[in-house]
Protein backbone atom coordinates (compact mmCIF):
# COMPACT_ATOMS: atom_id res chain seq x y z
CA UNK A 1 0.00 0.00 0.00
CA UNK A 2 1.49 3.41 -0.92
CA UNK A 3 2.60 5.82 1.80
CA UNK A 4 1.20 9.34 1.61
CA UNK A 5 1.46 12.40 3.76
CA UNK A 6 -1.57 14.00 5.37
CA UNK A 7 -1.30 16.79 2.78
CA UNK A 8 -1.29 14.28 -0.08
CA UNK A 9 -4.15 12.25 1.42
CA UNK A 10 -6.39 15.32 1.75
CA UNK A 11 -5.53 16.43 -1.78
CA UNK A 12 -6.30 12.95 -3.12
CA UNK A 13 -9.66 12.88 -1.36
CA UNK A 14 -10.58 16.21 -2.93
CA UNK A 15 -9.50 15.09 -6.41
CA UNK A 16 -11.42 11.83 -6.20
CA UNK A 17 -14.60 13.37 -4.82
CA UNK A 18 -14.57 16.27 -7.30
CA UNK A 19 -14.14 13.76 -10.10
CA UNK A 20 -17.09 11.76 -8.80
CA UNK A 21 -19.49 14.65 -8.20
CA UNK A 22 -19.55 17.79 -10.40
CA UNK A 23 -21.48 19.70 -7.70
CA UNK A 24 -18.42 19.83 -5.43
CA UNK A 25 -16.64 23.19 -5.52
CA UNK A 26 -13.59 24.54 -3.68
CA UNK A 27 -13.83 28.04 -2.20
CA UNK A 28 -11.05 29.95 -0.44
CA UNK A 29 -8.06 32.26 -0.47
CA UNK A 30 -5.24 31.35 -2.89
CA UNK A 31 -6.91 28.09 -3.93
CA UNK A 32 -6.87 29.45 -7.51
CA UNK A 33 -4.38 32.27 -7.06
CA UNK A 34 -1.03 33.15 -5.62
CA UNK A 35 1.22 31.58 -8.22
CA UNK A 36 -0.51 33.39 -11.05
CA UNK A 37 0.82 31.22 -13.87
CA UNK A 38 4.36 32.57 -13.49
CA UNK A 39 5.77 29.09 -13.99
CA UNK A 40 4.01 28.75 -17.34
CA UNK A 41 1.45 26.35 -15.88
CA UNK A 42 -2.04 27.38 -14.83
CA UNK A 43 -1.86 26.53 -11.13
CA UNK A 44 -2.01 28.12 -7.70
CA UNK A 45 -0.19 27.94 -4.39
CA UNK A 46 -3.05 25.77 -3.18
CA UNK A 47 -3.62 27.60 0.09
CA UNK A 48 -1.05 28.66 2.63
CA UNK A 49 0.53 25.18 2.89
CA UNK A 50 -0.24 23.86 -0.59
CA UNK A 51 -2.97 21.36 0.28
CA UNK A 52 -5.19 22.18 -2.73
CA UNK A 53 -2.35 22.57 -5.24
CA UNK A 54 -3.12 20.93 -8.58
CA UNK A 55 -6.90 21.23 -8.35
CA UNK A 56 -7.09 24.37 -10.51
CA UNK A 57 -5.61 22.87 -13.74
CA UNK A 58 -7.68 19.73 -13.25
CA UNK A 59 -11.09 21.29 -12.53
CA UNK A 60 -10.87 24.90 -13.69
CA UNK A 61 -11.80 28.24 -12.16
CA UNK A 62 -15.53 27.56 -12.20
CA UNK A 63 -15.04 24.86 -9.53
CA UNK A 64 -11.87 26.10 -7.79
CA UNK A 65 -12.93 29.57 -6.75
CA UNK A 66 -10.54 32.19 -5.40
CA UNK A 67 -11.97 34.72 -2.96
CA UNK A 68 -11.00 38.05 -1.46
CA UNK A 69 -9.49 38.08 2.03
CA UNK A 70 -12.94 38.09 3.62
CA UNK A 71 -13.81 35.11 5.81
CA UNK A 72 -17.39 36.32 6.19
CA UNK A 73 -17.78 36.39 2.41
CA UNK A 74 -16.24 32.92 2.05
CA UNK A 75 -18.53 31.31 4.61
CA UNK A 76 -21.61 33.23 3.55
CA UNK A 77 -21.04 32.21 -0.06
CA UNK A 78 -20.41 28.59 0.94
CA UNK A 79 -23.50 28.35 3.15
CA UNK A 80 -25.69 29.81 0.42
CA UNK A 81 -24.20 27.50 -2.20
CA UNK A 82 -24.83 24.47 0.02
CA UNK A 83 -28.54 25.13 0.52
CA UNK A 84 -29.03 25.77 -3.20
CA UNK A 85 -27.63 22.47 -4.46
CA UNK A 86 -23.84 22.60 -4.52
CA UNK A 87 -21.48 20.78 -2.17
CA UNK A 88 -18.84 23.40 -1.30
CA UNK A 89 -15.56 22.73 0.47
CA UNK A 90 -14.63 26.10 1.93
CA UNK A 91 -11.24 26.88 3.42
CA UNK A 92 -10.96 29.00 6.55
CA UNK A 93 -7.20 29.43 6.24
CA UNK A 94 -6.51 29.52 9.99
CA UNK A 95 -9.11 28.50 12.56
CA UNK A 96 -8.08 31.57 14.54
CA UNK A 97 -10.00 33.70 12.01
CA UNK A 98 -13.39 32.17 12.83
CA UNK A 99 -14.43 35.25 14.78
CA UNK A 100 -14.85 37.14 11.49
CA UNK A 101 -17.36 34.64 10.10
CA UNK A 102 -18.82 32.82 13.09
CA UNK A 103 -22.37 34.06 12.47
CA UNK A 104 -22.43 32.45 9.03
CA UNK A 105 -21.31 29.16 10.57
CA UNK A 106 -23.00 28.75 13.94
CA UNK A 107 -26.06 30.95 13.52
CA UNK A 108 -26.83 30.16 9.87
CA UNK A 109 -25.39 26.98 8.36
CA UNK A 110 -25.59 24.98 11.60
CA UNK A 111 -29.28 25.85 12.06
CA UNK A 112 -30.72 25.57 8.53
CA UNK A 113 -31.90 21.96 8.86
CA UNK A 114 -33.56 22.61 12.23
CA UNK A 115 -35.12 25.96 11.31
CA UNK A 116 -36.70 24.61 8.12
CA UNK A 117 -38.11 21.47 9.68
CA UNK A 118 -35.60 19.07 8.18
CA UNK A 119 -36.31 20.16 4.60
CA UNK A 120 -33.04 22.06 4.11
CA UNK A 121 -29.75 20.28 3.50
CA UNK A 122 -26.44 22.04 4.05
CA UNK A 123 -23.70 19.79 2.61
CA UNK A 124 -20.89 22.16 3.55
CA UNK A 125 -17.34 21.24 4.56
CA UNK A 126 -15.16 23.87 6.21
CA UNK A 127 -11.47 22.95 6.20
CA UNK A 128 -9.26 24.84 8.64
CA UNK A 129 -5.84 24.65 10.27
CA UNK A 130 -5.30 24.44 14.01
CA UNK A 131 -2.38 24.04 16.35
CA UNK A 132 0.88 25.47 17.62
CA UNK A 133 4.41 24.46 16.69
CA UNK A 134 5.35 26.79 13.83
CA UNK A 135 6.03 29.83 16.02
CA UNK A 136 3.18 31.55 14.19
CA UNK A 137 2.21 33.47 17.34
CA UNK A 138 -1.07 33.96 19.14
CA UNK A 139 -3.30 34.78 16.15
CA UNK A 140 -2.30 31.83 13.95
CA UNK A 141 -1.64 28.96 16.37
CA UNK A 142 -4.79 28.31 18.39
CA UNK A 143 -6.92 25.19 18.68
CA UNK A 144 -10.53 26.40 19.08
CA UNK A 145 -12.18 23.06 18.25
CA UNK A 146 -14.10 22.93 21.53
CA UNK A 147 -15.97 26.11 20.55
CA UNK A 148 -17.29 24.44 17.39
CA UNK A 149 -18.02 21.20 19.24
CA UNK A 150 -20.32 23.22 21.50
CA UNK A 151 -22.57 24.21 18.55
CA UNK A 152 -25.56 21.94 17.78
CA UNK A 153 -25.86 21.22 14.07
CA UNK A 154 -22.14 21.12 13.35
CA UNK A 155 -20.09 17.96 12.95
CA UNK A 156 -16.46 18.35 14.01
CA UNK A 157 -13.62 16.19 12.67
CA UNK A 158 -9.99 16.05 13.87
CA UNK A 159 -7.86 13.51 11.97
CA UNK A 160 -4.51 12.51 13.44
CA UNK A 161 -2.99 10.65 10.47
CA UNK A 162 -3.09 10.42 6.69
CA UNK A 163 -5.32 7.32 6.52
CA UNK A 164 -7.97 8.92 8.70
CA UNK A 165 -7.63 12.29 6.95
CA UNK A 166 -8.60 10.85 3.58
CA UNK A 167 -11.43 8.65 4.81
CA UNK A 168 -12.90 11.27 7.11
CA UNK A 169 -12.75 14.02 4.47
CA UNK A 170 -14.57 11.83 1.95
CA UNK A 171 -17.22 11.12 4.58
CA UNK A 172 -17.45 14.86 5.33
CA UNK A 173 -17.94 15.78 1.67
CA UNK A 174 -20.69 13.19 1.26
CA UNK A 175 -22.48 14.28 4.46
CA UNK A 176 -25.59 16.44 4.13
CA UNK A 177 -24.82 18.52 7.23
CA UNK A 178 -22.12 21.14 7.82
CA UNK A 179 -18.79 19.63 8.87
CA UNK A 180 -15.81 21.45 10.38
CA UNK A 181 -12.65 19.59 9.34
CA UNK A 182 -9.67 20.59 11.50
CA UNK A 183 -6.18 19.87 10.15
CA UNK A 184 -3.22 20.30 12.50
CA UNK A 185 -0.53 22.20 10.66
CA UNK A 186 2.25 20.13 12.29
CA UNK A 187 0.83 16.89 10.83
CA UNK A 188 0.80 17.74 7.10
CA UNK A 189 4.12 16.00 6.38
CA UNK A 190 3.35 12.93 8.49
CA UNK A 191 3.14 9.86 6.22
CA UNK A 192 1.12 6.67 6.57
CA UNK A 193 -0.18 3.85 4.40
CA UNK A 194 -3.21 5.14 2.49
CA UNK A 195 -5.23 3.21 -0.12
CA UNK A 196 -5.38 4.81 -3.54
CA UNK A 197 -9.06 4.00 -3.97
CA UNK A 198 -11.75 6.15 -2.28
CA UNK A 199 -13.06 5.05 1.13
CA UNK A 200 -15.07 6.70 3.89
CA UNK A 201 -14.70 6.50 7.67
CA UNK A 202 -17.94 6.89 9.60
CA UNK A 203 -18.21 9.72 12.08
CA UNK A 204 -18.53 8.90 15.77
CA UNK A 205 -16.34 5.78 15.69
CA UNK A 206 -13.17 6.06 17.76
CA UNK A 207 -9.87 4.45 16.80
CA UNK A 208 -8.13 2.34 19.45
CA UNK A 209 -4.54 3.29 18.63
CA UNK A 210 -3.18 0.82 21.18
CA UNK A 211 -4.72 -1.48 23.75
CA UNK A 212 -3.77 -1.56 27.40
CA UNK A 213 -4.94 -2.50 30.88
CA UNK A 214 -3.72 0.12 33.36
CA UNK A 215 -4.85 3.54 32.12
CA UNK A 216 -6.95 5.03 29.32
CA UNK A 217 -5.59 8.05 27.46
CA UNK A 218 -7.95 9.95 25.18
CA UNK A 219 -6.19 12.32 22.78
CA UNK A 220 -7.01 14.33 19.68
CA UNK A 221 -5.22 15.32 16.47
CA UNK A 222 -1.47 15.90 17.05
CA UNK A 223 -1.87 14.99 20.73
CA UNK A 224 -2.45 11.37 19.68
CA UNK A 225 1.22 11.23 18.69
CA UNK A 226 2.31 13.02 21.85
CA UNK A 227 0.36 10.50 23.93
CA UNK A 228 1.75 7.58 21.91
CA UNK A 229 5.31 8.69 22.69
CA UNK A 230 4.44 8.85 26.37
CA UNK A 231 2.86 5.39 26.16
CA UNK A 232 6.07 3.97 24.70
CA UNK A 233 8.05 5.31 27.67
CA UNK A 234 5.47 4.06 30.17
CA UNK A 235 5.40 0.61 28.63
CA UNK A 236 9.11 0.22 29.36
CA UNK A 237 8.24 1.02 32.98
CA UNK A 238 5.59 -1.69 33.09
CA UNK A 239 2.55 0.59 32.69
CA UNK A 240 0.07 -0.56 30.03
CA UNK A 241 -1.70 2.31 28.22
CA UNK A 242 -4.87 2.13 26.16
CA UNK A 243 -4.83 5.05 23.71
CA UNK A 244 -8.07 6.21 22.09
CA UNK A 245 -8.34 8.68 19.22
CA UNK A 246 -12.03 9.68 18.94
CA UNK A 247 -11.39 11.17 15.46
CA UNK A 248 -14.59 13.24 15.71
CA UNK A 249 -15.63 15.41 18.64
CA UNK A 250 -19.21 15.80 17.42
CA UNK A 251 -20.49 13.14 17.24
CA UNK A 252 -18.30 11.72 20.02
CA UNK A 253 -17.90 7.98 20.53
CA UNK A 254 -18.83 8.14 24.19
CA UNK A 255 -19.37 4.42 24.60
CA UNK A 256 -15.85 3.47 23.50
CA UNK A 257 -14.38 5.90 26.02
CA UNK A 258 -16.62 4.69 28.85
CA UNK A 259 -16.03 1.02 28.03
CA UNK A 260 -12.28 1.54 28.15
CA UNK A 261 -12.32 3.46 31.45
CA UNK A 262 -14.59 0.85 33.05
CA UNK A 263 -11.90 -1.70 32.22
CA UNK A 264 -8.75 0.27 33.12
CA UNK A 265 -10.16 2.35 35.98
CA UNK A 266 -8.03 5.40 35.10
CA UNK A 267 -8.38 8.26 32.61
CA UNK A 268 -6.06 10.95 31.26
CA UNK A 269 -7.33 13.31 28.54
CA UNK A 270 -4.74 15.09 26.39
CA UNK A 271 -5.85 18.10 24.34
CA UNK A 272 -4.04 21.10 22.85
CA UNK A 273 -7.06 23.31 23.48
CA UNK A 274 -7.21 25.64 26.46
CA UNK A 275 -8.49 24.11 29.72
CA UNK A 276 -11.50 26.26 30.66
CA UNK A 277 -14.74 24.87 29.15
CA UNK A 278 -12.61 22.72 26.85
CA UNK A 279 -12.86 19.26 25.35
CA UNK A 280 -10.69 17.66 28.03
CA UNK A 281 -12.97 18.73 30.88
CA UNK A 282 -16.02 17.73 28.84
CA UNK A 283 -14.74 14.15 28.54
CA UNK A 284 -13.68 14.15 32.18
CA UNK A 285 -17.25 15.13 33.13
CA UNK A 286 -18.67 12.42 30.88
CA UNK A 287 -16.64 9.73 32.64
CA UNK A 288 -17.27 11.17 36.11
CA UNK A 289 -21.01 11.04 35.46
CA UNK A 290 -21.26 7.63 33.83
CA UNK A 291 -18.27 5.58 35.05
CA UNK A 292 -17.42 7.08 38.45
CA UNK A 293 -17.63 3.80 40.36
CA UNK A 294 -15.11 2.20 38.00
CA UNK A 295 -12.42 4.78 38.76
CA UNK A 296 -9.36 3.77 40.77
CA UNK A 297 -7.79 7.25 40.70
CA UNK A 298 -8.79 10.85 39.97
CA UNK A 299 -9.35 11.82 36.34
CA UNK A 300 -6.51 13.98 35.03
CA UNK A 301 -6.23 16.31 32.05
CA UNK A 302 -3.17 17.53 30.17
CA UNK A 303 -3.86 20.65 28.13
CA UNK A 304 -2.32 23.90 27.04
CA UNK A 305 -2.39 26.57 29.77
CA UNK A 306 -5.09 29.23 29.82
CA UNK A 307 -2.95 31.76 27.97
CA UNK A 308 -2.50 32.94 24.38
CA UNK A 309 -0.05 30.89 22.33
CA UNK A 310 3.47 32.35 22.78
CA UNK A 311 5.59 33.39 19.81
CA UNK A 312 9.00 32.58 21.30
CA UNK A 313 9.93 28.97 20.41
CA UNK A 314 11.03 28.14 23.95
CA UNK A 315 7.77 29.40 25.44
CA UNK A 316 5.71 27.73 22.70
CA UNK A 317 7.40 24.41 23.47
CA UNK A 318 6.40 24.81 27.12
CA UNK A 319 2.85 25.71 26.07
CA UNK A 320 2.23 22.54 24.01
CA UNK A 321 1.53 19.34 26.01
CA UNK A 322 4.62 17.15 25.86
CA UNK A 323 5.19 13.38 26.15
CA UNK A 324 7.07 14.01 29.41
CA UNK A 325 4.09 15.85 30.93
CA UNK A 326 1.68 13.12 29.86
CA UNK A 327 3.92 10.35 31.22
CA UNK A 328 4.36 12.10 34.57
CA UNK A 329 0.60 12.54 35.00
CA UNK A 330 0.08 8.84 34.31
CA UNK A 331 2.75 7.94 36.86
CA UNK A 332 1.02 10.11 39.45
CA UNK A 333 -2.34 8.34 39.12
CA UNK A 334 -0.63 4.95 39.09
CA UNK A 335 1.03 5.54 42.47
Amino acid sequence: MPRKTVREAINEALVQEMGRDPDIVIIGEDVAGGEGGSSGVEDAFGGVLGVTKGLLPRFGRSRVIDTPISESAIMGMAAGAAVTGLRPVAELMFADFFGVCFDQIYNQAAKFRYMFGGHARTPLVIRSMIGAGYSAAAQHSQSPHSIFTHVPGLKVVMPSNAYDAKGLLIQAIRDDDPVIFFEHKMLYDLADEVPSEPYAIRFGEANFVREGDDVTIVAFSRMVHIAAQAADVLEREGISVELIDPRTTSPLDEESILESVRRTGRLVVVDEGNPRCGLAVDIAALVAEHAFHSLKAPIRTVTAPHTPVPFAPSLEAAYIPSPARVAEVVREIMR
